[in-house]
């Protein structure tokens, strides 16, 4: 499938570092589907499928024990909110980077969501318009490949 996408603002990297704004190198697995239930329907795909509830987070503090991996956030703390009210996680695919084994430092939250009006640069994801993510999300399995270079 070929449609325009966003990238990181730092561009691509093989040695990607939380917080520089660059999107990973390399082919990945994707693991699940995250989806907002208020912002639009179940989606349809061949991977597991989470509900992106108002107290989901995805921990970004590589000092921290889960880091690079989703958690409920109590007040206080931080975290890459999943509810967002931009939109731009209504919809979202976690992919393996950084997973086995996860390495403080080396970079988290890396999906494949929504792109911003005008495909503006991202954090590190990789970002597609609305309805070019559904088509993917809906032809994914565990046997996908996804490869940023």
């Amino acid at each position: 499938m070929q449609a325009p996408v966003a990238l990181g603002r730092a561009g691509i990297r093989a040695d990607k570092r939380e917080g520089d704004g660059a999107t990973p190198r390399g082919t990945f697995r994707p693991v699940r589907v995250w989806w907002r239930p208020d912002r639009g329907a179940r989606p349809r795909t061949r991977l597991p499928v989470v509900p992106i509830t108002p107290d989901l987070a995805w921990c970004e503090d590589p000092a921290d024990r889960r880091y690079n991996t989703p958690f409920r956030l109590h007040e206080g703390e931080a975290g890459d909110r999943l509810w967002r009210a931009d939109g731009l996680y209504d919809l979202l695919v976690e992919i393996d980077h950084n997973a086995r084994p996860r390495i403080a430092g080396r970079g988290s939250a890396v999906f494949v969501h929504v792109a911003r009006p005008g495909f503006a640069p991202t954090a590190g994801c990789v970002a597609l318009a609305p309805a070019a993510l559904r088509r993917l999300v809906e032809r994914l399995g565990r046997g996908t490949r996804i490869v940023i270079r």
